[in-house]
This record gives C-alpha cells, structure tokens and sequence, in this order.
C-alpha cells in the first residue's frame, strides 16, 4: 500500500509551538509521530514522505531507521539538506530508497492510472491539474483552506499526526470533488 506524509518536524522543539502540537516535548512529539507511522505502514508498504524530515541532518538517520517501513521516497523539504541549486544532497541518498524534488506518480485508482504530482509546497496548478491530476503536499502544517478539491496536505498536522493511505486521499478528493460539482 502506498502512504504519504510530511512535516514531521522530527527532533524540532518549536515547531510544537509554531504548530499548536499537542505535545509537552520533542521527545514525546517524535515517540508519537514514529508510533503512529509504524502502527500503520507496513515493512513492504512504500511511504513518500513530502518534505521536513527532520531538524538535524546529522541525524536524520537515525530517525530513518526507527521507521520499520523499508521504502521511504523523500520529496526534498525547505528544511531537509540541499545544495545551493535546491538538489537533495548526497547524503540523503544512502538514507531514503530515491530522493526527488517532485515526483509524479500513477497509481491504479478504480481500474485507472491516476496522475499524482508530489511536491512539499502547495501550488496553484500542476501538470495535468485541469485533466485529473490530483496534488499532494505538505509544508503548510494544515493551515491552507482546502478550496482545491484535487490537491490535499497530507502532512502530519493536517492528518491527527498519521501517515494517509491511497485509500484515504481517494476517498477524500473525491468527496470534495462531489461537493464542487465535478
């Protein structure tokens, strides 16, 4: 199954506060973010996380190996480590099965392949937006109004700090394109 993410913000006291998280300390924020990912991804499944990681590049290993999922795809964040052309630095590369800035995928959605642009920030259109492409992101930490019905923040703010399923994006774009008429 595949899953998505983002802004986990691993190891980052302030963005407890930046974010309202409702944790008392970095240490219990990253216990519950690593729980809940394990309880739902599975060792086979693949996780695209979209973006922030975690605060200390150093560490972000460490982090990596908590998860027991073995395919992390990590589309590169505003806050994980680039070189000064905005490319994913070496180093990531040992840690994450692929590292991209974007990635469009297809997944098989109800007998069709369905074009998904992944990408940290939100953005107002995207390959394929006004033919069916759907849009996930993160970096907003759920602060964005979802007037979009094909584009969705899987973040973990935005998502009571969980991973979301394909079958959970599905189900949510479409009722939101139900609501507008689509």
């Amino acid at each position: 199954m595949d899953w998505f993410t983002a802004d986990t913000h691993y190891e980052h006291y302030n963005i407890i506060r930046h974010c309202d998280r409702p944790f008392a300390s970095v240490q219990e924020m990253d216990e519950a973010l690593l729980d809940g990912t394990n309880s739902l991804v599975a060792p086979s499944d693949t996780l695209y996380h979209l973006g922030d990681f975690a605060r200390y590049h150093r560490r972000i290993a460490a982090y990596r190996e908590r998860i027991r999922c073995r395919n992390i795809v990590l589309i590169l964040g505003n806050h994980d480590p680039q070189d000064r052309e905005g490319q994913p630095k070496e180093m990531l590369r040992g840690i994450f099965s692929r590292v991209f800035v974007e990635l469009r995928i297809r997944p098989n959605i109800g007998g069709v392949r369905r074009p998904i642009t992944l990408n940290h920030n939100a953005m107002r259109t995207w390959d394929g937006s006004h033919r069916g492409s759907w849009h996930l992101f993160g970096h907003s930490h759920g602060k964005l109004p979802n007037n979009m019905p094909t584009s969705l923040d899987v973040g973990v703010d935005a998502h009571n700090y969980l991973p979301v399923s394909l079958p959970q994006i599905t189900r949510i774009i479409q009722e939101a394109e139900h609501e507008c008429g689509k």
